[in-house]
């Protein structure tokens, strides 16, 4: 509204006060009337308008993202891994690097015994975890971090020997009392732990390399 406007208004409020006051004038009813009106009337619609939104405004979000990794950038299947582990209460890093040294990431490794998927299950091992297909990567995952759970529970969440358990079953480290004497599953579980140090970011040494012949288990 201009300022001539503004003047106008004034002018036409002061009649309206004058009139009010007037000897015979109507007094107070119809001038709360006119003056309603008036008032309405010299008020810019944009106001009193309510002020938009910044089209930009977001809210805050707090805690995790859904189906973030726990693992370093470009750890393959990196959210499932943690997605699995934290499913039954086990270090994604401890599964990642289990799942390195069993089939280096490939969901449809197998090995000469008929291990397959990215945790190398047997097939009756597999059954009992109700994993009806090995070689999709969610499956194998969820049924691989069950089996190894079930190991750590077994020997009161010893790491070396429920990765023993793994590679060579819970009767063996039954009956040596701890880690057997089998290279290949001495082997297995220094890599496996190593590769889990690395991707916790706290190695205790050089990881070793991901090797062209892996490593089966015989769960």
């Amino acid at each position: 509204m201009s300022v001539e406007a503004v003047v106008a208004r004034v002018e036409q409020l002061q009649q309206l006060v004058s009139a009010a006051v007037a000897p015979g004038g109507n007094g107070g009813k119809d001038f709360a009337s006119q003056l309603s009106t008036a008032t309405a009337a010299a008020t810019p619609a944009q106001a009193v308008a309510p002020a938009a939104a910044p089209t930009g405004a977001t809210m805050a979000l707090s805690g995790p993202t859904a189906g973030a990794s726990a693992l370093p950038p470009g750890v393959p299947y990196g959210a499932e891994i943690t997605a699995a582990a934290r499913k039954y209460g086990i270090d994604p890093a401890l599964l990642a690097g289990l799942v390195r040294q069993e089939s280096n990431f490939d969901p449809t490794a197998g090995s000469p015994a008929g291990a397959r998927g990215l945790t190398q299950l047997m097939p009756g091992t597999a059954a009992g975890l109700g994993v009806t297909d090995v070689t999709d990567p969610v499956q194998a995952l969820d049924g691989g971090a069950k089996y190894l759970k079930q190991q750590l529970d077994a020997f009161g969440g010893d790491v070396t020997k429920a990765l023993a358990a793994y590679n060579a079953g819970p009767g063996a480290v039954q009956r040596f009392g701890g880690v057997p004497p089998y290279a290949e599953t001495q082997a297995y579980v220094q890599k496996v732990q190593a590769f889990a140090a690395a991707y916790r970011g706290t190695p205790t040494g050089t990881a070793p390399a991901a090797s062209p012949s892996l490593t089966y288990s015989t769960v």
